[in-house]
């Protein structure tokens, strides 16, 4: 590679090696993930560069400011696809010191950028509209090559075409956790939800099973979801695990009559905490935890016997004083108990979705640099993108052998429903 190129035009090249490398496509997705970072921060810091001398490299003619580009110093950047290093330019004999707007003296840090280049890469799926996202933000410093950004494209749009429509028939399900998040998809319009599945397999893996659009977060659009997965050929879990939306309560219970579901803990312990004061929510945030947390009672009747005496102790203390979240607690204790019937070393796992809500999280702040996605398509590329690749990363579950004997055996009973019936909907009792 000449050694003159600038740092962007390297980076530009080391992306173009890649897509033309005969590398793992999940690899290389990754490592132009990274470089991309590279690229977006360091075209920004050359072109401040240029902006202060009043020049571009190797220009001659009449100077706007006395000064030279002499060389680099390298600045490592801390971003969620790991430490970047940049080249922060050396400046010399200027009159007054030369100090980037966007990294200054300390700053190690560049989440805006990062979001934008991620989510510039799958917005709309169009070499346009990736060109646009960069140029409009950095300048034409900053874009790619038309050929490496199609390549980008079209790689992705293939990927995703084939995510979602992969047969499912070989994936069996001991936990399948459902979640939504809103996104605005459409000029004028109000956030739309996004619904997602994820599972974890028989042999302890995770896996990202669907996505899809929603109109709401209703009956019928969670139905329709679940139901398309079926279709493809999911079969049933054993525990669903769920936030209280009525709607896709709703839809489980039609679509995997035969499984039973988890609520969310998190998401009911914000409902219960809502219901209380300010100055005592952290005293009563740490008694709801302290029924689930701890107990060391066999999985099955037993665990879910001592949470119930907790919930009694709980209602006993709180509901003179908080009567609307003790009944938060107890109207639905039943299914917030229903993980205890499983395997121990799986319960902090399969208690709650916050594993999906982060990644959500992290997918909402990628969006919030583009403000909104120009389109359905566009956006369930760039969830499904961010899902992906974060994916790969999450954890499973450990499969010991007791653990897998209880599950065999709950997967039994599920088959003769009136084996469990007066066990999952029994009502608390509060102490008098």
């Amino acid at each position: 590679m000449p050694p003159r190129l600038s740092a962007v035009e390297r980076i530009r090249a080391q992306i173009d090696e890649l897509f033309a490398s005969q590398q793992d496509l999940g690899e290389v997705l990754e490592e132009v993930a990274r470089l991309s970072v590279r690229l977006v921060v360091q075209a920004a810091v050359e072109a401040e560069v240029t902006e202060f001398l009043g020049r571009e490299r190797y220009a001659r003619g009449e100077r706007e400011r006395a000064g030279y580009r002499n060389g680099h110093t390298e600045l490592t950047v801390k971003t969620t696809a790991g430490p970047v290093v940049l080249e922060r330019p050396k400046i010399c004999g200027t009159t007054e010191p030369f100090v980037s707007r966007l990294l200054g003296k300390g700053v190690s840090r560049t989440n805006a950028l990062e979001a934008l280049v991620i989510s510039g890469f799958v917005r709309g799926l169009s070499v346009r509209d990736v060109e646009a996202a960069l140029a409009e933000a950095l300048g034409p410093e900053a874009a790619l090559s038309k050929s490496t950004v199609s390549r980008v494209c079209q790689v992705i749009k293939d990927e995703f075409d084939a995510w979602k429509t992969r047969d499912l028939s070989e994936v069996e399900l001991e936990y399948l956790f459902v979640d939504g998040s809103h996104f605005r998809m459409h000029a004028g319009a109000p956030a739309e939800p996004v619904l997602c599945a994820w599972g974890v397999t028989t042999q302890g893996a995770p896996v990202l099973l669907g996505l899809a659009p929603g109109a709401s977060e209703g009956h019928d659009p969670w139905a329709g979801f679940l139901g398309e997965l079926v279709e493809r050929g999911l079969r049933s879990p054993l525990l669903v695990i769920t936030d209280g939306a009525p709607g896709l309560i709703g839809a489980v219970e039609v679509v995997f009559s035969n499984a039973l579901r988890q609520r969310c803990l998190v998401h009911r312990a914000r409902n219960l905490l809502a219901k209380v004061p300010k100055h005592a929510q952290a005293e009563v945030k740490q008694a709801f935890w302290q029924i689930f947390d701890d107990i060391d009672a066999e999985p099955g009747e037993q665990a879910v016997a001592e949470a119930r005496r907790r919930a009694a102790a709980f209602a006993k203390r709180y509901r003179d004083r908080y009567p609307a979240a003790v009944a938060c607690l107890t109207d639905t204790l039943p299914e917030l108990t229903t993980f205890l019937r499983f395997p121990r070393e799986h319960w902090a796992r399969i208690r709650h979705t916050n594993l999906i809500e982060r990644t959500f999280g992290e997918t909402r702040r990628r969006v919030k640099v583009i403000g909104r996605l120009p389109g359905e398509r566009s956006c369930l590329s760039l969830v499904w993108a961010v899902l992906d690749r974060a994916s790969r990363g999450w954890r499973g579950v450990i499969m010991t052998p007791a653990g897998v004997r209880l599950l065999q055996e709950l997967r039994r009973q599920l088959h003769h429903p009136s084996r469990l019936e007066g066990v999952v909907d029994q009502p608390v009792t509060t102490a008098a």
